[in-house]
């Protein structure tokens, strides 16, 4: 862990911003910036390990085969971030996690809540994501989405 207190709070605010960015890239479906959020060893367990990957590319194929439709509109949402610097070039971090997910094509909304854990590593000045993972604390699906619940705007296709 970097001994000096200022460089600490750097690395956190760091990590901070590489999730964030990690987040916003999977709710745009910008696999380009997801891609430059991880190491390339990264593995994932999602969901308790229901959704498991292992390498980066792997991992990014995985979620666009579940999300890269214009169909599927999510929100993803980590707070009260736990960042604990192991040493210079590693941390773990634990999130909690809210996340919405609309999937207009099999007509079906999901709200969770789950707790992230995640290992960073510092690579050529930059901290990337190595394995993130959560399990869930509860989640509602819901189906059919009623027919009063109307979507004015999509990133992703016109309404």
């Amino acid at each position: 862990m970097p001994k000096d207190p200022v460089a600490q709070l750097l690395a956190i605010e760091a990590i901070k911003s590489l999730k964030y960015r990690y987040l916003r890239a999977v709710d745009c479906h910008d696999w380009a910036l997801l891609r430059t959020t991880l190491s390339d060893d990264c593995s994932a367990r999602y969901d308790g390990g229901k959704y498991s990957y292992d390498g980066a590319d792997v991992l990014i194929e995985g979620l666009r085969g579940h999300m890269d439709s214009p169909s599927v509109l999510t929100m993803h949402n980590c707070h009260h971030p736990e960042i604990t610097l192991l040493d210079d070039g590693q941390a773990e971090g634990k999130w909690y996690l809210q996340d919405l997910v609309f999937n207009r094509e099999q007509n079906w909304v999901l709200f969770g809540t789950a707790i992230y854990n995640d290992k960073y590593r510092l690579e050529n000045g930059e901290w990337l994501l190595c394995h993130t993972e959560y399990d869930r604390i509860m989640e509602t699906v819901n189906s059919p989405i009623p027919d009063t619940l109307g979507f004015t705007h999509s990133m992703f296709s016109q309404q």
